[in-house]
């Protein structure tokens, strides 16, 4: 089972993604256990403030480094993964999501206003970012590593053959282009090939257009030829 704790200063935000779906699938199954928790419960004091202004001064708000730290020193287990989110970190990609996969207990910390303490940094095993864009905060990126990861673990699919048919799988393409009835709309046909029933038909022409599809949009994914090239 992989267990997920993702802490966040906005539990409730993300809590319905994490029942819905994919992730949802995964928790009737007894197959992953995904949960959202509140970084303010472990700020200090009355008024369970997380952020604070920045030494130096200037705008924004600095998330307290008090929080993440009781927080982890709670949640951490001798296996687990403590992730950051940050937008200087690792990108999320298909190889990532594999290593995530195969963890069994991964706790996301989750940025949020102008930045986090440096000294939370000391946390993290690793940081990982979706891209070079600045979000709201660390949710999303934390959500995006969960529903990859998630997918991946056996029996969450009810189609395994599904996963290793997704872009980034095999040779590494991006996927074909894929239809479904009706056979014609708006004036768009799909493609015979698909209808002739030649399995092998269809498999050359899914390869061949999944070539195409990754020349023309992701050209840097094809540095070395594929096989048969």
């Amino acid at each position: 089972m992989l267990i997920v704790d993702i802490v966040t200063l906005h539990p409730v935000s993300i809590i319905n993604y994490l029942e819905t779906s994919i992730p949802g699938r995964a928790q009737e199954k007894g197959l992953a256990r995904l949960r959202a928790r509140g970084l303010l419960d472990w700020c200090d004091g009355n008024h369970h403030l997380a952020d604070g202004i920045p030494y130096g001064g200037g705008a924004g708000m600095i998330l307290k480094p008090e929080p993440f730290f009781a927080a982890a020193e709670e949640l951490r287990q001798p296996e687990s993964k403590v992730i950051l989110t940050d937008v200087g970190g690792r990108l999320l990609d298909n190889d990532l999501a594999k290593e995530l996969s195969l963890e069994s207990h991964l706790i996301f910390l989750c940025g949020h206003y102008k930045a986090v303490d440096e000294r939370v940094r000391s946390l993290a095993d690793f940081e990982v970012s979706l891209g070079d864009v600045v979000l709201s905060g660390g949710e999303l990126v934390a959500l995006a590593c969960v529903d990859a990861a998630v997918r991946l673990l056996p029996g969450v699919l009810s189609d395994a053959a599904a996963a290793l048919s997704d872009s980034f799988e095999g040779e590494g393409l991006l996927d074909c282009p894929w239809y479904t009835r009706p056979a014609e709309f708006h004036g768009m046909k799909v493609p015979e090939v698909l209808r002739s029933g030649d399995h092998g038909a269809v498999e050359r022409w899914r390869r061949e257009r999944a070539l195409e599809r990754t020349r023309r949009l992701r050209p840097d994914l094809l540095t070395d030829p594929p096989p048969g090239e």
